[in-house]
């Protein structure tokens, strides 16, 4: 026996419709700027470790300068230990690359972009009460599968990452604007104010 299904383009099922796409915005939302910090929380720790390897070489070279212009054994000694902490930190700079991985955040983040946008339309459409249920439910499933994608390709988020999202968002208001700003971008016709 076949079921079929008849169109439920009823005020109830818009409202339900949007819920649930206000729902998956906000988690779009909040997955862009994630990955946004994870980028910068990531090229932060590379920075700092850039510069502890340019330290230690510094060090390292003048310990053994002083070495070989006659300061002896504690010269030699301070090289060794020093020789040997650049060596551990540039094995973990070699097999965990920390730019790889913050550009993997960055492409995952733009791609999260498009599809945070795709969402914000699909909310407008829905208001604007032009495009038939079906519809809207056929661009939501797509979105779905493309943003599926983005995740499955992508490296796993921090929770530190996440507070700091967070922060941006709740506290610093990362995607909000006042008619205002919006308008000090606009030309003259397009002004609220």
């Amino acid at each position: 026996m076949e079921q079929t299904f008849q169109t439920n383009d009823t005020p109830e099922s818009r409202h339900v419709l949007e819920g649930q796409l206000r729902e998956c915005y906000g988690r779009v939302v909040y997955s862009h700027k994630t990955h946004e910090k994870c980028a910068d929380i990531l090229l932060a720790h590379l920075s700092t470790i850039k510069l502890w390897q340019i330290l230690l070489s510094a060090f390292i070279t003048g310990s053994f300068i002083t070495t070989f212009f006659g300061s002896g054994n504690v010269g030699a000694a301070v090289g060794v230990v020093l020789s040997t902490s650049l060596l551990v930190l540039n094995t973990y700079t070699k097999n965990y690359d920390l730019g790889e991985l913050a550009q993997k955040h960055k492409q995952a983040a733009n791609d999260i972009w498009l599809i945070r946008e795709q969402y914000l339309n699909l909310l407008v459409d829905l208001a604007m009460g032009q495009k038939p249920l079906e519809a809207l439910q056929e661009e939501r499933d797509k979105l779905l599968a493309s943003l599926h994608n983005v995740y499955a390709g992508s490296p796993s988020t921090t929770y530190a990452a996440y507070k700091k999202a967070q922060e941006a968002l709740k506290r610093n208001e990362d995607m909000t604007f006042s008619d205002q700003e919006i308008d000090a971008f606009l030309p003259r016709e397009l002004k609220r104010g």
